[in-house]
């Protein structure tokens, strides 16, 4: 395991250099990826790293969590609250979209949620060009085989050193990192709205999925899920498509 941080910090370090920046900068949730990727910067980037907590209608439990990250990791940190400007934004898109009788309630609930990972996103690119920062994400590759991140939001990132480590990695490396154990054994959740979890959203649980990677086999139902996710979202993992040149 100490094997394992010290290449990623490394990688980390060689990504700072190669990008010509003074450091790292990432969202802290209050969950257990973003609590590990918390350790890795402020272990690849001890004077120059950055933990932002972005609550937007947010659980407050979830920024007492992410606060104990921050304490134990003894990182530098600051609050962006999105609470405001979300309500403002959405407000103002929804009204818009009745007056033009275009409002489809049935997807009011995702738009919504995707708003606020992009608003997060957002702030801390603005926060990172501020400090001259790389923002790095916390997607573990659960999440980036499934595509269960937002667009622009979440995925919205420079790094991802997460990317090949499965939740139960992730779960080992957070034990070893020191993080608090009410934040490795809590309910994975991206916190999207009241008592969102990941596995209800995903229809599937990560032990299946990290089962799937490593070329178990799983349940047919639970293999159909998981495949059509990846199907589904590959689009998040590619490049803006473009027409051949002519």
């Amino acid at each position: 395991m100490q094997e394992k941080i010290d290449k990623l910090v490394e990688w980390l370090q060689q990504q700072v250099e190669e990008a010509g920046v003074n450091g790292l900068l990432v969202g802290v949730s209050g969950g257990i990826d973003s609590a590990v990727v918390t350790n890795l910067v402020k272990r690849a980037a001890p004077e120059n790293s950055l933990a932002v907590i972005l609550p937007c209608k947010s659980n407050p439990k979830d920024m007492e969590d992410a606060k104990k990250v921050i304490d134990r990791a003894g990182i530098s940190s600051l609050t962006v609250d999105l609470s405001e400007t979300h309500e403002v934004l959405i407000s103002n898109i929804q009204r818009q979209l009745t007056e033009q009788n275009a409002l489809h309630e049935e997807q009011q609930q995702l738009a919504d949620a995707n708003l606020r990972a992009r608003l997060r996103m957002s702030t801390l690119y603005t926060l990172a060009t501020n400090y001259k920062y790389l923002v790095v994400g916390t997607d573990n590759a659960a999440e980036w085989f499934t595509g269960y991140f937002t667009k622009y939001g979440d995925g919205g990132v420079d790094l991802v050193p997460l990317v090949h480590q499965t939740k139960g990695d992730v779960r080992e490396m957070a034990k070893y990192l020191d993080v608090p154990d009410e934040i490795i054994n809590k309910q994975p959740s991206a916190g999207l709205w009241e008592g969102q979890t990941d596995e209800n959203e995903m229809g599937t649980s990560y032990a299946i999925i990290d089962s799937y990677l490593k070329g178990k086999e799983i349940p047919h139902k639970d293999k159909e899920i998981i495949e059509r996710m990846h199907r589904n979202s590959a689009h998040k993992r590619e490049m803006a498509k473009a027409p051949e040149k002519f």
